[in-house]
């Protein structure tokens, strides 16, 4: 098994050497089931994380108001600042216990012109479904809002709802990275919790992630993610179990979907190279171990990888816990919301900050890095210091024993491919592999072929790559086949990594086109549907034989399945 997917199955797996056990190792059930109960008993608008929708009369102000907002605030305004949530957990979690005696936190949101309802909401959340015994105390940080609500209002709500909320106001725009180190500033608990000011907590969010920190001093750990929709408010579970986290070699950040053959440990907290950066707890001692936020970065943007790359290559561990699921009002990116100016140079110069500190020689592979060669990103002394001082890891250590799926799935330059270009069906010669420009997780099939069959549209344009995927150049989208039936259907996916359904190769002499690597079964055309399926392999058969644009008759003549292209070789 691949050590990035390797749960920690039981506490104990996340003990370090010089372990410390805790005042008590009882275990203790932390569910709060009278307010579950009540919970799903709730009826009304929005509830139970359910898609809502007002009358048409009031649509022009809803418009107004999400041209602000970035969201249907007028919706949220509707919507109980106490609704329900469904109870999404993988059923290991329901039954789960955790240390009986936990170290408080401090729960820390930044802000910045949000819209009312949208944080109390927020609010209400984190302490309705939180043992108030965890919480020493909510800090909210205010980065120098100029919405009337979020003064006066907002500290008149918070004195008549709650008793251990305060808010820290900046003395001006001072961007996240800045409002958090505020806020951790004035935490006093032993756990720093960060958190954005658009969500809504689930049930028993809290203890899954204090239990690993409790344990381990320098571990952190992120909650499972769920996705509040910006127009209805509907709450889906987009990644139920948890993914995994990386990023392109322009320093942008992905999602890799987690495989198949790792459901069994679904409730189990994972390791994971990048966070998302928005929600995750650390230990108050670890984090300004760390030197907390790089105070170079300005605004946002960047931060995750900072803090990732810190973590991992100066002694820490990054882990995913599904068991603790927190839902994220993802606002439309098109509209903005921070009134920001020049966010393309923040973007690269938090980048580069960053690619400068911590990437050593492999910054040379960002794709914009010769361009910006020369752009100012400020004194990076203190943070070169900091990185010697802690006696962090090489960069590629990182990518070897952390990272590694980044670069099988985003080598930092082309790899030569098998084969590549249109796949043309030998049994009618006018056919060729076709995406049809259908949408993820449906169907391909073919179309008539393009006339330059080496460099062909996109939709015909495909490639057997050094890690045997049948993939479109420069997306994330691979073939897979999901079922073991008769004519199975041949779909896009994100391209995962880790072979099995999408592991596909090129039997050059008899021009099969092989799925998995006991090559049973074979790409096929169904003559009359001229549907694409998957079927067992029988080399008579014509319409089973492709010819690609380009052959690399050399790699394809010394093909081993069992051989892994050592991508470190050519760097």
């Amino acid at each position: 098994m691949d050590p990035i997917f390797q749960p920690y199955g039981s506490a104990q797996d996340l003990l370090p050497a010089d372990f410390q056990p805790p005042p008590s190792e009882e275990k203790r059930d932390w569910h709060d089931y009278l307010a579950m109960e009540r919970d799903a008993k709730r009826v009304g608008l929005g509830e139970q994380g359910k898609a809502a929708k007002l009358k048409n009369s009031t649509r022009n102000l809803q418009l107004k108001l999400y041209k602000k907002y970035g969201l249907n605030a007028l919706l949220s305004d509707s919507i109980s600042v106490n609704r329900s949530l469904p109870d999404i957990r993988h059923p290991n979690c329901k039954k789960k216990l955790y240390l009986s005696v936990l170290p408080k936190a401090s729960i820390i949101l930044i802000f910045y012109n949000e819209y009312f309802s949208v944080l109390k909401r927020s609010l209400h959340s984190v302490i309705n479904r939180s043992p108030p015994e965890l919480i020493k105390e909510v800090i909210l940080v205010d980065d120098y809002s100029d919405h009337d609500h979020l003064h006066k209002p907002l500290e008149d709500y918070i004195a008549g709802h709650f008793t251990n909320v305060r808010i820290i106001r900046l003395p001006r725009r001072m961007g996240l990275m800045a409002a958090r180190t505020a806020g951790a500033r004035n935490a006093t608990a032993e756990i720093l919790v960060f958190l954005d000011s658009h969500i809504e907590a689930n049930h028993n969010w809290l203890p899954p992630l204090l239990e690993p920190i409790a344990l381990n001093k320098r571990m952190v750990v992120c909650p499972v993610i769920d996705r509040i929709n910006y127009t209805t408010f509907e709450m889906s579970d987009v990644w139920p179990n948890g993914h995994l986290s990386a990023f392109t070699w322009d320093l942008t950040y992905i999602l890799l979907y987690r495989e198949h053959e790792y459901a069994k440990f679904r409730g189990e907290p994972f390791k994971n190279p990048v966070m998302m950066g928005g929600l995750f707890a650390i230990s108050t001692q670890f984090f300004w171990e760390l030197g907390g936020y790089d105070e170079g970065l300005d605004i946002y943007g960047g931060e995750q990888f900072e803090l990732s790359f810190k973590i991992w290559m100066c002694g820490g561990e990054l882990y995913d816990v599904p068991c603790s699921h927190v839902a994220h009002v993802f606002a439309n990116p098109n509209i903005d919301r921070y009134n920001v100016l020049n966010l393309n140079n923040y973007w690269i110069k938090n980048r580069k900050r960053v690619a400068e500190v911590w990437m050593d020689d492999y910054k040379k592979y960002i794709s914009w890095y010769t361009k910006f060669k020369n752009f100012d990103v400020g004194d990076l002394s203190k943070q070169k210091a900091l990185r010697s001082k802690l006696k962090c890891k090489s960069f590629q250590w990182y990518l070897k024993n952390v990272a590694f799926n980044i670069m099988l799935m985003y080598p930092p330059f082309d790899m030569p491919n098998y084969a590549s270009g249109a796949i043309q069906n030998l049994g009618n010669p006018h056919m060729c592999v076709d995406s049809l420009r259908r949408n993820i997780s449906q169907p391909i099939g073919v179309y008539p072929c393009a006339d330059n069959l080496v460099r062909p549209q996109k939709p015909q344009h495909w490639a057997v790559n050094f890690q045997s995927e049948l993939r479109m150049p420069r997306t994330k989208m691979c073939l897979e086949v999901r079922t073991s039936q008769r004519n199975a259907p041949v779909v896009q996916w994100h391209c995962h990594g880790m072979g099995s359904n999408q592991y596909w190769y090129y039997e050059f002499k008899t021009r099969l086109l092989k799925y998995r690597k006991d090559g049973a079964r074979c790409l096929e055309m169904l003559p009359q549907s001229k549907a694409l399926v998957v079927n067992t392999c029988n080399k008579t058969n014509i319409y089973m034989r492709w010819n690609f644009g380009y052959i690399n008759r050399t790699a394809l003549l010394n093909f081993n399945k069992n051989y892994t292209y050592n991508l470190w070789d050519a760097l």
